[in-house]
């Protein structure tokens, strides 16, 4: 059992060494930097844990012979990043773990867009009159004419995500061969130059492949599905397209750490791609 207030094992009386690094004044890194990886290392091997009180800004200047400017930066970026909070007149404490914070990202979706193996064939582009979903999300009523784009990413001949997405027509504006590549799907994610959307949210949920869906991916109808919808605002906050990935259920993972890793230690997606 511990004791928040100490930070002890109850059990042992002791909790572990500290770390023994100092601060390298030939580093090419800044002290402050040196010494949030210091700090990093002792959270993340227990030294100091939930509810700990880290060193104060005295004790911390005092071992590590660094300004105050650079103790407060350090502490900063800690909280910055999450890992410890501050009380006026008490402090910095180490904050505890939180799964509720834990924020995914999609950089494995990236990866597949990044990787020159992978290109879309375009399967098709038209105007058609939106139907109760498209209507919905684009913010129209419904049998309002608008672009429907179906592609398939493959790569090296294998499908992997059938997108299919609707945008506003506008008959001024007609679709450039750009917006239908797979440059156009990334910089969705990225921020491409030009007229793109100011904003966008993404929901990633379960689901089950349709017999389209099916056909396009290589999958069985109903099978595992993951689906990733995406609705992206111009700058007049109106929706401006919505769309949807669709891929079988194994293809992709989408995974976040919480709480305090060492510094330099792989995450678990890079002790997968190993």
């Amino acid at each position: 059992m511990r004791d928040v207030e100490s930070g002890r094992d109850r059990l042992s009386g002791e909790r572990p060494k500290a770390s023994s690094r100092t601060i390298d004044r030939a580093s090419y890194e800044p002290a402050y930097v040196q010494l949030v990886n210091i700090l990093r290392h002792d959270i993340a091997a227990g030294v100091y844990q939930a509810g700990d009180q880290l060193p104060t800004e005295a004790e911390l200047r005092a071992a590590h012979d660094v300004s105050p400017m650079t103790v407060r930066r350090a502490i900063n970026v800690l909280l910055d990043q999450g890992a410890v909070s501050t009380t006026r007149g008490r402090g910095t404490f180490v904050k505890p773990v939180r799964l509720a914070a834990a924020s995914f990202d999609l950089s494995e979706f990236h990866d597949l867009l990044d990787d020159e193996r992978v290109t879309v064939r375009l399967l098709e582009a038209r105007v058609v009159v939106a139907g109760p979903r498209a209507a919905a999300n684009l913010a129209v009523p419904e049998g309002t004419r608008v672009v429907s784009i179906r592609r398939l990413l493959e790569r090296e001949g294998e499908p992997l995500i059938y997108h299919r997405e609707s945008l506003l027509y506008d008959p001024e504006r007609p679709i450039v061969e750009a917006e239908l590549s797979v440059t156009a799907l990334r910089d969705m994610f990225e921020g491409g130059a030009g007229a793109g959307p100011k904003r966008g949210e993404l929901v990633i949920h379960a689901s089950v492949l349709t017999e389209e869906e099916a056909h396009h991916v290589s999958g069985s109808r109903g099978s595992a599905a993951l689906v990733l919808e995406h609705l992206f605002y111009g700058f007049d906050d109106k929706p401006m397209s919505w769309g949807r990935f669709v891929c079988r259920g194994e293809l992709l993972q989408f995974q976040a750490s919480v709480g305090v890793q060492a510094p330099h230690e792989p995450s678990v997606q890079q002790r997968r791609r190993r």
